[in-house]
């Protein structure tokens, strides 16, 4: 006789029964466990969340007065009847996946991941599965991210030579995850290290419990970037192309994304230095991650579905593409309420 699903797939989201609760649901709901802080899984006006202690004050900042309860990582809740813990993800500070054991089954729900540690976030953990739920944002081959030190090399060479010729070196990236990966990992020697105001803001965040960044200096509308020569800019993307430039007089422009290793993208973004660099997995890393967890179930949720679904399908796995709300490494902010701190 087949067992009922640990989960099921909702038009508010992925609901376990048994628990009587959803993950990263996209529609209000009466409990919700949250992935990671990031807008399009940590979405308002759920009247109970829980999310691992490093995420909860990301969430706090972003959603306002919460009712949210934390679960460090490899901690077991029992929620109804469903075993529930939280285990490292390496994409953001607090990201994890959601391990739920229903009768002796278990399903893992990724949310969004990377394997390659990044000296900032909790590095990545294999969770043996039945069944597990990925992202396959980049789920082509052509996805194949260089180490991350090949790349921080890449942006310091940049930065001081723009500092070399009396330009500023501004580059684009998330104000959550990718902007104090970037901060965490360039050569701090260069010059001064200046930010957007929605990414100081998550800096104080971060920086409140107990995360360690190098100084950085906030963008105000009274600053003179004359009294910061040879400075890095870390901007949110829609910052980029926009009047809030002018202030650095002349600049060169970057861009910190997955997105970068396809050709036309940099030109759309209209920047001069393209940096392949994202906190989702690439497609070795994917497929390496998959088959750690011993699944025989994948469902696959955004990015290249179709495409992964078959190439999964290929190598034995019983594939499924999950229609969700999830938007993955988009060439905007995910969050534009974020966008309002200048």
């Amino acid at each position: 006789m087949a067992r009922d699903p640990v989960l099921t797939f909702t038009d508010r989201g992925i609901y376990c029964p048994a628990g009587d609760f959803f993950v990263d649901p996209w529609r209000p709901v009466d409990r919700a466990l949250i992935t990671h802080g990031h807008a399009d899984h940590a979405r308002p006006d759920h009247r109970r969340y829980m999310a691992t202690p490093a995420a909860a004050p990301v969430m706090r900042f972003r959603l306002g007065d919460i009712a949210i309860d934390t679960l460090p990582y490899g901690e077991t809740r029992r929620i109804g009847g469903a075993d529930v813990s939280f285990h490292p993800a390496g994409h953001v500070p607090g990201s994890a996946q959601i391990r739920i054991e229903v009768a002796g089954e278990v399903w893992v729900v990724s949310g969004d991941y990377k394997i390659e540690p990044d000296g900032l976030c909790e590095p990545f953990e294999p969770v043996r599965c039945h069944a597990f739920i990925t992202e396959c944002t980049f789920g082509l081959p052509v996805f194949s991210w260089a180490p991350q030190a090949q790349v921080m090399a890449e942006i310091d060479g940049w930065w001081r030579a723009c500092a070399a010729e009396g330009n500023t070196a501004v580059i684009g990236a998330y104000a959550l995850g990718k902007a104090q990966r970037i901060l965490a990992n360039v050569d701090t020697s260069i010059g001064p290290i200046l930010t957007h105001g929605a990414i100081e803001n998550t800096n104080e965040v971060l920086r409140a419990q107990g995360i360690a960044l190098p100084d950085t200096i906030r963008v105000t509308p009274e600053m003179d970037p004359k009294d910061h020569p040879g400075a890095l800019v870390i901007a949110t993307p829609s910052a980029l192309g926009t009047p809030w430039m002018r202030r650095f007089g002349p600049v060169s422009t970057g861009f910190a994304s997955g997105w970068m290793r396809l050709r036309g993208v940099r030109r759309r973004r209209a920047a001069d230095r393209g940096f392949v660099l994202s906190d989702h997995v690439d497609w070795d890393g994917v497929n390496s991650a998959i088959a750690e967890t011993g699944a025989e179930r994948v469902f696959v949720t955004h990015g290249y579905t179709s495409i992964f679904r078959r190439w999964l399908e290929d190598q034995g796995y019983d594939a499924r593409i999950v229609e969700t709300e999830f938007t993955g490494e988009s060439l905007d902010d995910p969050d534009p309420q974020q966008e309002t701190a200048q």
